[in-house]
Formats: C-alpha cells, sequence, structure tokens
C-alpha cells in the first residue's frame, strides 16, 4: 500500500480463490488500483521458480499509467469485435509518446487461439510491443481463471496497455537449434491443434522415430528436449507437444497446418544464452516481467539446472509466471522465454 500502486499483477493458486483475493486487494487498494491476474502452472518470484504461491507484483502510480481490456469469448474468435474494442480502448487511453509503452496479454490456454489472438493485437496497435503468457491450472492442463478487479472472466483474454517513465526493452530467448530431421504434417485438426499425421504415418509414432525414443517412452519431459520447429521468415519457432493424444496423434500447445514442414531441435545450453540475452541490455533491469513456458522448466529439472536457472532469475530480478505458451512481436510461440524488461531512463 505505501507505494500507491497503478497495478498489481497476481500470478498463481487455485483458480478458484484468485477472484477473492483480487477483489480484497481491490478494497484494501483503493479504486485507482487495477488488480489483474490469472492461475498458473507455476510461478517465478524473488528466488526465481517457485510453485503453489502467489506472486503478486506492484507498479506504481508514480511512474506507471495502466488501463485494462477484456477481450471475451476467445473461443468463438470475435477478430472484428476485438479490433474495433482494442482501438477504441487505445484511442482512449491517450498514449504519452515521450513515455515508454507496451501491452501485457494474459490468455486462457484452452481456448486455444492466442495465434489469431496476437495477430490481432498487432495489427489493432500496430508498432506496440507486446509480451504475454498462456494460462492454465497445474500440469493437468485444467481450467484457468482470468482476474480483474476480483471478477473472474472464463475463456477470456486480458489485455493490459502499460506506460511508464522507466525505459522498457523486450526480450526473448529460446535454446533450441534445428536438426537435419524433417516431417511434413500430412494430417491435422487444425481447430483442436492435433498432428494426426507425419510423412503419412501415424504422428507420434513418425514424431518418436525422428527422436529416436520408444513411443511408449515419451512424455512430456521428451517433448520438451526434442521440440518441434517451424521455420518463419528467417527464424525457427517452437510447436511445442503437450501430449499424443488416444487415437496416436500429437497435442500441440500451438496452431498447425496440414502442408507445414517441421525441424525437429536440439536443445543447446539452457542457461548461458539466458544470461546472455539479458547482459545485452543497456542497463541493469529494475525488474524484468517474464513468462517462461512451463516445458523448458521441466527440461531444466530433468537436467538437474532449475536450481541454477532460479539463480539466474532472481539476479536479473525476473518475475512471472510459467506458461503454456508465449505471445511476443506478433506471434504466439512455445518453450520460449519472453519478458519486458524495465530500466532505468537513459542518463539526460
Amino acid at each position: 500500500a505505501p507505494l500507491d500502486p497503478a497495478l498489481v499483477l497476481l500470478f498463481g493458486m487455485p483458480a478458484e480463490g484468485l477472484p477473492a483475493l483480487g477483489a480484497a486487494l481491490r478494497q484494501t487498494l483503493g479504486p485507482d488500483c487495477r488488480v489483474v491476474g490469472c492461475s498458473s502452472v507455476g510461478e517465478i518470484g524473488p528466488g526465481g521458480y517457485c510453485a503453489r504461491t502467489v506472486t503478486a507484483l506492484g507498479f506504481p502510480a508514480a511512474s506507471f499509467r495502466v488501463g485494462v481490456c477484456v477481450l471475451r469469448d476467445q473461443a468463438l474468435v470475435p477478430v472484428s469485435e476485438w479490433m474495433s474494442t482494442l482501438r477504441r480502448f487505445h484511442a482512449d487511453f491517450r498514449p504519452d509518446l515521450r513515455r515508454s509503452g507496451f501491452g501485457v496479454v494474459l490468455a486462457d490456454a484452452l481456448a486455444r487461439q492466442e495465434d489469431v489472438l496476437t495477430a490481432t493485437l498487432d495489427a489493432a496497435i500496430p508498432g506496440l510491443p507486446i509480451v504475454g503468457g498462456s494460462s492454465a491450472e497445474g500440469m493437468r492442463f485444467e481450467p484457468t481463471c482470468q482476474m480483474v478487479d476480483g471478477e473472474s472472466y472464463p475463456g477470456a483474454a486480458l489485455f493490459l496497455l502499460i506506460e511508464t517513465d522507466l525505459a522498457a526493452a523486450e526480450v526473448s530467448f529460446q535454446h533450441f537449434s534445428p536438426t537435419d530431421r524433417r516431417a511434413v504434417v500430412t494430417a491435422a485438426d487444425r481447430h483442436n491443434r492435433v498432428i494426426t499425421a507425419l510423412n503419412d504415418e501415424p504422428a507420434a509414432q513418425e514424431y518418436a522415430r525422428l527422436a529416436g525414443i520408444p513411443v511408449e517412452a515419451l512424455t512430456p519431459t521428451e517433448f520438451a528436449r526434442h521440440p518441434l520447429l517451424l521455420r518463419t521468415g528467417k527464424r525457427h519457432h517452437v510447436r511445442a507437444i503437450r501430449a499424443i493424444t488416444p487415437q496416436g496423434g500429437l497435442q500441440l500447445l500451438s496452431g498447425i497446418e496440414a502442408g507445414s514442414i517441421l525441424t525437429l531441435g536440439r536443445a543447446m545450453d539452457m542457461t548461458r544464452g539466458f544470461a546472455e540475452a539479458l547482459d545485452a541490455l543497456p542497463r541493469p533491469p529494475l525488474i524484468v516481467l517474464g513468462f517462461d513456458c512451463i516445458l523448458r522448466r521441466l527440461a531444466l529439472e530433468r537436467a538437474g539446472m532449475d536450481g541454477q536457472m532460479s539463480d539466474l532469475l532472481a539476479r536479473y530480478r525476473v518475475a512471472g509466471f510459467n506458461t503454456y505458451g508465449e505471445q511476443h512481436s506478433g506471434m504466439h510461440v512455445n518453450q520460449t522465454f519472453v519478458g519486458m524488461a524495465l530500466m532505468p531512463p537513459a542518463p539526460g
């Protein structure tokens, strides 16, 4: 309360408890403070990775101004409605071009519409840096809670427009490089994000062959170690696998279409590149609002490097949550860390 926050972000705790906590904070901190959050599969707190916690981030009104827009009914994909809502919201906010501005999106992962959502945001407010994460509760991918000021919005995406007198810089990092093993998606259920056939073979069976792993040994940890990469322009983006369907298909966390060419990825150092990305910032960050894929965390735990990564997250003052997909640069991606670093303004 002494910070007089313009915004408090809440990540974590069971979905049914989040609205009550949000309402209590809103009542205590007053109507000028917006309280926004979502439940998650894991959190990033002052000591790095944590679980079964609540992480709260306060943004002081002396340095921040915030607007909140609720994009309802993700599953129905009302793009025209979203577009007009976002343009009106941006115009009413009246950004001060002398200050830094960025967007944050918290999307319900179960709606499976983040690809359309991110493209719509990018088209409605071009040039605005936007980062965010997709949330679902726990490792079982259970329904999440998107909350604003104590009110729950099932199936929605929450979009925050934030303006600050601090310097802001987008950060992204993924720890994979492509191999020479490729596959064509020969059949897919686009709506449900399921690959049913790769190279005209049952998808899980062909993926296991490419990765050199028996089908019965495929687990989320193995999916994290051997991701499928989709090339867009000059960059490869992860199309993460969440599970094997009862029919032998691959359930993804991002959109996929028949005819896509996918490359098997190879894991690189998961910590060194992260430190290099943050060391490249012009000044040490006061905080990094971070969204880190849960599959990265699983891979780090499998490699016994989660403690090392937690130390890095704490050193660079990262706070946020583990996601089922990340949004940045107008795209929905997987197995990637994305964040917004907030730094002191440049001298003068």
